[in-house]
């Protein structure tokens, strides 16, 4: 499938806490220059690691941070997001978030929006082995899928404290790759 099945559809990343964050303006980018419409929105930890101003470059959007920000009308972000997405990617997607809506936790801009998506959910991991293969990690992960999630399988090679495993951010083709796999070409 090519780049142009994502031309002119509604895709909202989510981006969390996690030094692969920078990893997130790649995948703005490419989605953009493919001709998406992109949204974002951050969690607060996400903040600690990069910048609104680069990605609301990237997208040309302003970036939405929290859930009492930026309410331009009536509806609730969180609920107008979820229904504007024809897809919803969180790239990295930390244990937090994913054992967040796992338990059906709602208590920040990207959890609810989560929560209020009609559309497909696809979560990209990146967290330390250890992390990414704890049982409790993993049962969360069959959870989601078996509630229609998906998931870009996480990398193995070094990780961002110097070991070697598994749990590096999919690459941006990766990505790509799933999203197209879920969005058929508009007709």
């Amino acid at each position: 499938m090519s780049e142009s099945s994502l031309s002119k559809r509604n895709i909202l990343v989510g981006i969390t806490g996690s030094v692969a964050a920078y990893k997130a303006c790649d995948l703005v980018r490419r989605l953009t220059e493919a001709g998406a419409e992109v949204r974002i929105v951050m969690t607060e930890n996400a903040r600690r690691f990069l910048g609104e101003t680069t990605l609301a470059a990237l997208s040309g959007n302003r970036v939405v941070t929290g859930l009492f920000t930026g309410a331009e009308d009536w509806m609730p972000q969180h609920i107008s997001l979820g229904r504007w997405a024809e897809a919803v990617v969180i790239a990295p997607a930390t244990a937090n978030i994913i054992g967040k809506a796992a338990a059906g936790i709602a208590d920040d801009i990207l959890s609810t929006i989560i929560l209020s998506a009609s559309c497909v959910v696809v979560f990209a991991p990146a967290m330390n082995t250890a992390m990414y293969e704890h049982v409790i990690v993993q049962e969360n992960i069959a959870k989601l899928r078996r509630a229609g999630c998906e998931f870009v399988e996480p990398e193995a090679g070094i990780l961002a404290c110097g070991e070697e495993g598994v749990g590096r951010l999919a690459s941006t083709d990766a990505i790509l790759e799933k999203l197209k796999s879920i969005l058929q070409p508009k007709g």
